[in-house]
C-alpha cells in the first residue's frame, strides 16, 4: 500500500478540475492498495505512466485529457502529488521542476 502526500492537494485540484475529480480520486484509490516494487511494475499495469526523471511519473488522466505529476519513492511506499492539469497545461510546464502552489 502505498502513503499518498497528501490528500489536500489532491482535494484542491478535484475543486479546480470538478470534472476531472471523479477521475481524480479513482487514481487515488486504486494508488492506495497498489504494492509496486518499482517503475516496471507500475508500468506494467498503467501503461500510459511516463518516468520523467528525479522519481517522477505523468498519469494520464481521463483519456489523456488531464496530466497529473507525481513523485514516487518505490522503497518508502510513497507518492507526493506534484501537479495536475489538462494536457494542453502540461505542454507549457517544465514537469522536472513543477510544484503544487496554493
Amino acid at each position: 500500500m502505498f502513503n499518498i502526500i497528501t490528500r489536500k492537494t489532491l482535494l484542491a485540484y478535484s475543486q479546480q478540475y470538478p470534472n476531472a475529480a471523479n477521475a481524480l480520486f479513482e487514481w487515488y484509490y486504486e494508488l492506495l492498495k497498489a504494492d509496486f516494487s518499482n517503475f516496471q511494475e507500475l508500468k506494467a499495469a498503467y501503461g500510459n505512466a511516463s518516468l520523467v526523471g528525479d522519481d517522477r511519473v505523468v498519469f494520464n488522466i481521463m483519456g489523456n485529457h488531464y496530466r497529473l505529476v507525481v513523485r514516487i519513492v518505490f522503497s518508502f511506499k510513497a507518492i507526493q502529488i506534484k501537479w495536475f492539469g489538462t494536457h494542453a497545461e502540461y505542454d507549457k510546464i517544465d514537469v522536472s521542476t513543477i510544484k503544487f502552489k496554493q
